[in-house]
């Protein structure tokens, strides 16, 4: 068995992917605004298995509330289309050639409730993926003192290192989360 380390810098790029999710998945909720963002959920059927948009068209977004999709191939505007209506974004597709447009509606106030709920719940997630980590690196550090690897004054140390580091990447999430908060909000 491999003897246990402990290492915080390795705690912390564990800590930061959870936080690197939660941006991501706040990157999809809608907010009243466009975003590119929007449609990275979205898979394509194309070519026999399903690929994500990106793969097959570009986003852009050349109006505040206005998505075009700039589908590369001619034989999938169809596929893409279909999509977009499947992957319940609440966006419908009206297309022109190879280019496919797309409105954003205003936000109501119930809706935007629902999308605060959904990113209160993405950063409760993140902030337990955090204490889990965290958790991690205190059996480590318990494991190595009994272990007679360290002393109980470096345990103690390297726990409150372990707790501000915790601390740190928690009120990363809030900040995170208070920020899509508010764009969500934000008529």
């Amino acid at each position: 068995m491999a003897t246990a380390t402990y290492d915080n810098d390795d705690l912390k790029r564990r800590m930061q992917g959870a936080i690197t999710t939660l941006k991501q998945e706040l990157s999809g909720l809608r907010t009243g605004r466009a975003s590119a963002h929007l449609l990275d959920p979205v898979h394509v059927e194309a070519y026999g298995s399903p690929m994500p948009l990106s793969q097959v068209a570009t986003v852009s977004v050349p109006e505040p509330r206005l998505l075009t999709v700039q589908v590369w191939d001619k034989t999938l505007v169809h596929a893409v289309e279909k999509a977009i209506v499947n992957a319940n974004l609440g966006l419908s597709p009206a297309s022109e050639g190879q280019t496919i447009r797309l409105r954003v509606p205003e936000l109501n106030e119930e809706r935007r409730r629902e999308l605060v709920k959904l990113a209160h719940k993405y950063a409760e997630a993140a902030k337990v993926a955090i204490r889990h980590v965290r958790r991690d690196g205190m059996d480590v550090l318990k494991k190595l003192e009994k272990d007679s690897t360290i002393s109980q004054d470096d345990h103690k140390r390297y726990d409150a290192e372990v707790q501000k580091t915790t601390d740190a990447m928690i009120a990363d999430v809030d900040k995170t989360l208070s920020t899509k908060e508010k764009e969500i909000l934000t008529v």
